[in-house]
């Protein structure tokens, strides 16, 4: 009873959950690039680019969680934790090692 009421005063539009999720894609992938430029240049090789990537994931993370939803990422993410934390980021990984082999290879050849 008490959730439908909460519904009633700040209803779930669907639209602007998905633009929200489009949102946070985009900016996983834009990141997910530019950490492999930054490894490839770096010259990181095997666990350490990995490792690299896992941490700016996570900073990129705690970033959008205190930017992009204020702290209460439950108001604009249908599964917060999934959504917010955890998606795109193995989708994200083919788009790092793609530029992360390819700016190695420009650096050190």
């Amino acid at each position: 009873m008490e959730e439908e009421r909460e519904l009633a005063i700040n209803p779930i539009v669907a639209t602007s959950m998905q633009h929200n999720t489009q949102v946070v894609s985009n900016i996983r992938s834009l990141t997910a690039s530019l950490f492999g430029v930054a490894a490839g240049t770096l010259g990181m090789e095997s666990y350490t680019g990995f490792i690299f990537y896992l941490i700016g994931t996570l900073i990129v993370s705690g970033f959008l969680f205190t930017f992009r939803s204020d702290g209460k990422p439950s108001e604009y993410f249908h599964r917060p934790l999934g959504d917010l934390w955890g998606g795109d980021v193995v989708s994200g990984l083919s788009s790092f090692v793609l530029t992360w082999t390819l700016f190695y290879g420009l650096v050190r050849a």
